[in-house]
């Protein structure tokens, strides 16, 4: 009753919480959210800056001034005081196109950093199937190893039974009595390991460690035609592949930026400012107050800079090359692994299906054995011996069953298209 009561974890509720609380997946998202921010039109150096100037200068010193007409005056402790204040505005109209592909490369870092969160997310997905399917194998086992218990109970009860009415001796009783306590340490242990299973999937999608629920143990796998298709489709989705994608293009926006050092640049400024100054008797005017406006058009045109730009310009264009080249090494790599992917797949997908086959003869095995041993036609040994063939054909079946749909997930993540499917 109380494994009833437990919540039932779905594939679809693991995901969606996974999605919401995994502490990896939060941190891809705001590094996604910085990548975001920067490129922003507040980063790309188009706007204007404004800046605010405000001063006030004061001195007091011992002047004498010698006029045109030969006469002289002089002040002792003469005192000068000056204010300012101003609104500058600086705008960039023209930087040889070096703004405007820094901003496309902003740009693409940030298509960048939402792959990166991709991938990210991929493979925390991966590890959290890895996980709910351990715990899945281990809910079947155990009741594999409880269903085994109960037989050998069984067992017990007729032995006990047969010795009391002098059909078997003391020694049938005694090795129902050894198996139900290797049985049972077996039922204990699977427990245990349930049980810290449960807890790291607790960890993976963040909650409560004790948090209790029930598992989804059906598996369904996908028609040879869909992972057909999703394989020819892996070039245009593959997520290293379209990242190797997006630092090409990126590389490419860097090169075209370094070319605008060989280009002008045309600024244009402007101010509103005010002055005021106070001067002692030396000066020929005892105050002076201004205020006005200013602006202006700055060309800046570097004919040689020693060479930094042409040496810049050269290594950007290699590092455009790398980016092909690494992206070209990657095809080939992604290839392989989808490649060898796809044969662990079927290879999984086969020995799951033999140890089906192997369940079901155990079973039909174990079934003509107990028959057999209630007519006293063999020994508890070999009836023991029928059992623990069935519990190892079962929990190898289990085991191949999730090891085959792991493998199957793990090839659609090298497809591109682990997200896209809905378990």
């Amino acid at each position: 009753m109380q494994i009833q009561a437990q919540e039932l974890l779905t594939k679809q509720e693991a995901i969606q919480l996974t999605l919401e609380n995994n502490f990896g997946i939060q941190v891809v998202k705001n590094e996604v959210l910085v990548a975001k921010n920067n490129a922003r039109i507040l980063n790309s150096g188009y706007l204007p800056s404004l800046t605010g100037l405000a001063g006030a200068q004061y001195s007091i010193d011992d002047q004498k001034a010698t006029f045109q007409d030969g006469t002289s005056s002089e002040v002792t402790g003469a005192e000068t005081d000056r204010y300012n204040a101003s609104i500058n505005l600086n705008v960039t109209l023209f930087d040889g196109l070096g703004r405007h592909y820094n901003y496309k490369s902003l740009k693409e870092q940030y298509n960048l950093s939402e792959l990166e969160a991709r991938e990210g997310i991929e493979i925390t997905i991966l590890q959290l199937f890895s996980v709910y399917f351990e715990v899945a194998r281990l809910t079947e086992n155990l009741g594999v190893l409880e269903e085994t218990l109960e037989n050998t109970k069984e067992r017990l009860k007729r032995a006990e039974y047969q010795f009391e009415y002098g059909q078997n001796t003391q020694l049938e009783v005694l090795n129902a009595k050894v198996d139900i306590t290797t049985d049972s340490v077996s039922v204990m242990n699977a427990k245990q390991a349930l049980t810290n299973a449960k807890r790291d999937l607790n960890v993976v999608i963040n909650r409560d460690l004790e948090q209790q629920f029930q598992i989804d143990t059906i598996i369904q796998f996908l028609s040879p035609l869909e992972i057909e298709n999703y394989i020819n489709e892996a070039a245009q989705n593959n997520v290293r592949l379209l990242q190797a994608e997006q630092n090409v293009l990126i590389s490419d926006y860097v090169r075209k930026a370094s070319k605008s050092v060989f280009l002008p640049s045309l600024g244009l400024t402007g101010s509103y400012g005010w002055n005021e100054g106070n001067f002692p008797a030396t000066n020929f005017s005892a105050s002076n107050t201004t205020t006005g406006f200013s602006a202006g058009l700055n060309l800046t045109w570097d004919f040689f800079d020693g060479g930094r730009g042409i040496v810049n310009t050269k290594n950007t264009k290699i590092q455009l090359e790398n980016s092909q080249l690494l992206k070209n090494q990657l095809q080939v790599e992604v290839n392989r692994n989808i490649a060898n992917a796809k044969g662990n797949y079927e290879n999984r997908k086969k020995i799951y299906e033999l140890q089906q086959q192997n369940v079901t003869t155990a079973n039909s095995n174990f079934e003509r054995s107990n028959e057999r041993y209630k007519l006293g036609q063999i020994s508890s040994l070999e009836l023991r011996q029928s059992q623990i063939n069935l519990i190892n054909a079962q929990t190898n079946k289990n085991l191949a069953k999730y090891e085959a749909k792991l493998a199957e997930l793990e090839l659609l993540q090298l497809t591109g298209k682990l997200l896209d499917i809905a378990f």
